[in-house]
Parts: structure tokens; C-alpha cells; sequence
């Protein structure tokens, strides 16, 4: 038996059907699940950012969401930019993903057309709701970040640093990033907005 599956406590599990979507079968081990994973979101965050034209309010899509996500792990899994179809223990009922990021996507618009927040905070938001819809079988928070960055810079703003390590290993900058996620979960984005920049 390999670890390949294994995740952090805190992280979404694979179903077994969603298992079988590997495409590279390669893959025997976590490790090199994890370096096929990046090597992708390197090469889909090279797509998004090759796409400066894209104005935000494009950008603020589900098409633009669920392309991205496809660039991001469309080499590695084969359900990559598809929403799921099964129930988590994060994120809204599968059956709402579509409903809840169109809402989503709006107030995000809404947000920057009328300057509602200061252009860190509206980034941070997006990516916090995007989270806690999470609307793909896994993958949502490198997703939801990547998402964010491309909107701060959008907005003229630097992308962020979200803690200035990996987010995929269990860790202590980890444990911070999840910790501020929750406390957006309880309406406080202060610590959030904070992890972002630091």
C-alpha cells in the first residue's frame, strides 16, 4: 500500500470513483502525486497570467473558474474543471456549487465596481467564499488562491504571499492558514487578510 491518497486531516479526500480519474500512471506515491500537482499549477498560472487582457469582470466567470482549474490540474486528473458531484466535509451540497458561485461571482463584481472594500479585502473575501463553496473534487484552495492573486493584481495590487511556503504539507503554516479560514467562517476576515500578506 502506497500513501498516494493520503491527505492532512483537514484536506478533502477523494471518493473512489474520483480516485480513478489519475491520468498519469506514474503516480504511486504522494510525493509524486504532489510534484505532478505543481508542475500543472505552474503551468496554469502561466496561462491565467498570459491572459492580462482578461478584464476582471471576464475573470469573474464560472467559465474563467472552471477553465482554470482545468489548466491547473488538467494533466493530472481527469475530472479537473468539472464541479462535483459528491458531498464533502467542506463546502456547500453539491447540487448548490453552480447557484453559490454564480452569487459569488456577482458580489464580487459588485464589490469592486463600487469599491465596497479596500482592493486586499475584496480579493481576500473571494477567495474565503470560494473556499467554502468549494466546488471541485479537490484542489479548491490552491485554486481559490491563484483565483485571488489574479484578481488582486487585476485590481493593481501585488498577488499574495499566503504565508511564503506550501500549503500542502501538514505544518504549522498550515495549521495558521486553516485557523484563519475558520475565523472568516465566524465572520472575523482580520486574520485572513493578515495570512494573505505575511
Amino acid at each position: 500500500m502506497t500513501d498516494l491518497f493520503q491527505e492532512p486531516e483537514d484536506a478533502t479526500h477523494l471518493e473512489p470513483h474520483e480516485r480513478e480519474g489519475l491520468l498519469q500512471t506514474w503516480i504511486t506515491h504522494r510525493r509524486d502525486l504532489n510534484e505532478a500537482e505543481q508542475e500543472n499549477i505552474v503551468e496554469g498560472a502561466a496561462w491565467a497570467r498570459g491572459r492580462r487582457r482578461v478584464s476582471h469582470e471576464r475573470m469573474l466567470s464560472e467559465d474563467f473558474m472552471r477553465t482554470l482549474h482545468k489548466r491547473m490540474f488538467g494533466d493530472v486528473w481527469e475530472w479537473a474543471g468539472t464541479f462535483r458531484t459528491t458531498e464533502r466535509n467542506i463546502g456547500v451540497q453539491a447540487y448548490r456549487i453552480g447557484v453559490e458561485l454564480a452569487s459569488l461571482l456577482s458580489d464580487v463584481r459588485y464589490w469592486v465596481e463600487h469599491e465596497t472594500f479596500p482592493a486586499d479585502e475584496i480579493a481576500v473575501r473571494f477567495h474565503h467564499r470560494l473556499v467554502a463553496i468549494h466546488p471541485f473534487p479537490n484542489g479548491n484552495g490552491r485554486h481559490a488562491r491563484l483565483a485571488a492573486d489574479l484578481l488582486i493584481e487585476r485590481l493593481g495590487g501585488e498577488r499574495f504571499s499566503w504565508g511564503g511556503g506550501t500549503l500542502a504539507d501538514v505544518g504549522e503554516l498550515r495549521t495558521h492558514y486553516v485557523a484563519a479560514l475558520r475565523a472568516a467562517d465566524n465572520h472575523d476576515i482580520a486574520p485572513l487578510l493578515e495570512f494573505a500578506r505575511s
